[in-house]
C-alpha cells in the first residue's frame, strides 16, 4: 500500500500527499512518513542541484485534510514504558519535521480544502504560504486532551496574527472557518471550493517559476 505521506513530483514542484483514509490522523505511521519526507524534501531541494524542485506544495487526499492526531498515539506513550522519555522524543521529531518544512531553501505552499485540526494545521503555519478553500476550517483542539500545541503552532501563530489571537486559538480550542484566519492574517488567501486543488497547484507552480 502507498505510504500515508508520500512526495509525487509534479514538473518544478515537489507534491507531498496527506493520504490516511479516513480522517488522515497524525498516527505513528504518518508520523514515521513524514518525517521520511522531510528528509526527502531537503535533497529534493538542494540548490546545488540543476533539477530540484522549485516549490513544495503539501495536499491532502479526502473530505478533510486531517482530524488531527491520533490520541491513542498519546495513550500508547503514556500506558507504556518510559513515558516523559518516549514523550519527549515524539516532541523533538515533531518540531524536527516542522523546522525542516520552515527551513526549506524554496517556497512552500499548504493547501487546505477541508477540515485542518492541531499537527497538521501546525505544520500549515510551518509553511510560507497557507491557502484555504472556503469550507476550510481549522483548530488547535490540543486542550481537549489536556495538552499544549508543541510543534511550534502558537509561535507561528502570534508571528502571523499576533499575540492576542494566538491566545485566543489555543485557549479555546474553538475551530475557525477559513474566511476568519484570512482575515487575521493567518490563512494567505481563501480560494473557491470549487477547482481548488488546481487553483493551489497553480498557484505552487507559479511561486516555482
Amino acid at each position: 500500500s502507498a505510504a500515508p505521506v508520500r512526495i509525487e513530483r509534479d514538473g518544478d514542484v515537489a507534491v507531498v500527499v496527506l493520504d490516511s483514509p479516513p480522517l488522515n490522523l497524525f498516527d505513528a505511521p504518518v508520523f514515521d512518513a513524514i518525517e521520511a519526507v522531510a528528509e526527502e524534501l531537503v535533497r529534493l531541494t538542494d540548490p546545488a542541484d540543476p533539477a530540484r524542485a522549485r516549490a513544495v506544495l503539501v495536499e491532502a487526499r479526502g473530505k478533510v485534510v486531517s482530524g488531527g492526531v491520533d490520541v491513542t498515539v498519546f495513550r500508547d506513550i503514556a500506558e507504556g514504558p518510559e513515558p516523559a522519555e518516549r514523550g519527549a522524543d515524539l516532541w523533538r521529531r515533531l518540531l524536527r519535521v516542522t523546522h525542516t518544512f520552515e527551513d526549506l531553501p524554496v517556497p512552500t505552499v499548504f493547501a487546505a480544502h477541508g477540515l485542518t485540526l492541531t499537527a497538521a494545521f501546525e505544520l500549515a503555519l510551518a509553511c510560507d504560504i497557507l491557502l484555504a478553500g472556503e469550507r476550510a476550517s481549522f483548530g488547535l483542539v490540543e486542550i481537549v486532551v489536556g495538552l499544549t500545541p508543541s510543534m511550534g503552532g502558537p509561535q507561528r501563530l502570534a508571528e502571523r496574527a499576533g499575540s492576542a489571537r494566538a491566545k485566543e486559538l489555543v485557549f479555546t480550542g474553538e475551530r475557525y472557518p477559513a474566511a476568519v484566519l484570512e482575515r487575521w492574517g493567518v490563512v494567505n488567501r481563501v480560494l473557491p471550493d470549487d477547482g481548488f486543488a488546481a487553483a493551489a497547484r497553480a498557484y505552487a507552480h507559479q511561486v516555482a517559476a
